[in-house]
């Protein structure tokens, strides 16, 4: 993070497929801040361009040019959009940060909405929704993300866990401790403050273009959080199988049983195949989460970057 807070407020958002927003979005921007005394002139916004296929990149530098408080990073490989936020984190002078989406589903004219809520003496505020304007299997994948994040890192209950949020500096100083490749910001939070607000906006259509959150990026993100903040998944596979090792004892009894009061015992029992698939099952689902924990150790272990920058505009030559 930049070593100066010499700004009110910076803008961290990630940028992907999103080059017919990024005109409009600036200039929502730019009405909704120059609207606030207290931010007027003293902000910024890093648009971290997470490898987009489209023009986005050279649309930001373009926008650039207009306007001086538009800075951007260019990432060489697509990293997600939790390490491109880290990127931007990374970077930002602001005395407070707001992290939102690039496709004004999040609107800026609920920044201050946000504001309002972290100088009631809150160290982030997140934003939720009434209702979202998402997909049904997304909206599904969501409500399952909010129960395991309730279990696995003691969210508290109630808290909607959106890239719409707002914090302070010193709260992105310390997310910016972690330095490994398998980012989940939101665990990162949760690990430094528990002094969390919550205000409720309206959620908006996309205003152009489709959304690149594919269920596989969904599922990759809930396995960082699954691994990185909890190790509750081997434990449930150790209780799995201390479950399988005690029905297999139960079913030795029975069988004990039945060979003294059965004349004979009957041949080809077919459930013996079905006993035999569960507990390989419950064997090959605890090897391959322990390789998962093996795998993203070794990956930290080697230093694999959060990202790779290509080329920046608008940054201070220090931050570039």
């Amino acid at each position: 993070m930049a070593t100066e807070t010499s700004l009110a407020l910076s803008l961290v958002i990630p940028v992907y497929g999103s080059e017919l927003v990024l005109p409009e979005l600036v200039s929502r921007l730019q009405d909704t801040l120059d609207g606030l005394p207290a931010i007027r002139g003293s902000y910024e916004a890093i648009f971290v361009c997470d490898c987009s296929p489209d023009r986005s990149w050279q649309v930001l530098t373009e926008l650039s040019v207009q306007y001086p408080w538009v800075r951007g990073i260019h990432l060489r490989m697509n990293a997600g959009q939790h390490n491109a936020i880290m990127a931007g984190l990374a970077r930002a002078r602001g005395a407070v940060i707001v992290t939102m989406d690039d496709d004004l589903q999040h609107a800026p004219s609920d920044i201050p909405t946000l504001l309002a809520e972290l100088d009631r003496g809150r160290d982030v505020v997140y934003a939720s929704f009434a209702q979202r304007q998402h997909a049904a299997w997304k909206l599904l994948g969501s409500r399952l993300n909010d129960k395991v994040a309730s279990y696995l890192m003691k969210k508290p209950k109630g808290l909607y866990l959106s890239p719409f949020r707002a914090m302070r500096a010193s709260i992105a100083r310390d997310v910016l401790r972690y330095h490994g490749p398998y980012v989940y910001v939101d665990g990162l939070i949760l690990s430094a403050t528990r002094n969390i607000g919550s205000v409720t906006v309206a959620h908006h259509a996309r205003f152009a273009g489709d959304s690149g959150y594919s269920l596989k990026k969904s599922i990759s993100l809930w396995l960082k959080m699954a691994t990185s903040f909890s190790i509750v998944p081997l434990r449930l596979t150790s209780f799995a199988g201390m479950a399988m090792a005690g029905l297999g004892f139960v079913l030795a009894i029975l069988l004990i049983i039945q060979k003294f009061t059965l004349d004979r015992m009957p041949i080809g029992w077919s459930s013996l195949i079905v006993t035999v698939l569960i507990i390989g099952g419950v064997q090959l689902v605890a090897l391959g989460m322990l390789g998962e924990y093996l795998g993203r150790v070794l990956l930290t272990l080697n230093g694999r970057p959060q990202y790779v920058i290509g080329a920046t505009v608008g940054l201070p030559a220090e931050d570039a």
